[in-house]
């Protein structure tokens, strides 16, 4: 008889965090530099208001983004990752250089070093 599968209870919290659609775009970006809420919309034209206020407060909540408001006129808000989502950046890596090697589509890949620096 085989040996029993387990998966681990800290992936499975991660994965339903961070599998939800656009939550990995978000952070990508936010490697990059902290962003306020208009510039990563422009950077994802195809996500909904909702969804990134949604993701951008799921990511605040978890503990891997800040989110600091700046009084207007016009408030705005910044959000920035903390140490702890910082060291998604090894992930997303990994992820970028698997995209470039598995897609076919051309200008699908994506260049290399990016939110490096």
């Amino acid at each position: 008889m085989a040996d029993r599968l387990e998966s681990c209870d800290g992936l499975r919290v991660a994965v339903e965090l961070l599998g939800k659609r656009w939550t990995l775009l978000i952070v990508e970006l936010l490697l990059q530099r902290p962003a306020r809420f208009c510039e990563v919309r422009r950077a994802l034209p195809r996500i909904s208001e909702r969804v990134l206020s949604e993701r951008l407060r799921e990511l605040v909540e978890s503990g891997l983004a800040t989110r600091e408001v700046e009084p207007g006129p016009p408030i705005t808000a910044t959000y920035a990752l903390t140490a702890h989502g910082i060291r998604l950046k090894p992930v997303v890596d990994a992820l970028r250089d698997w995209a470039g090697n598995a897609t076919t589509t051309p200008g699908a890949g994506c260049g290399r070093g990016r939110g490096e620096g």
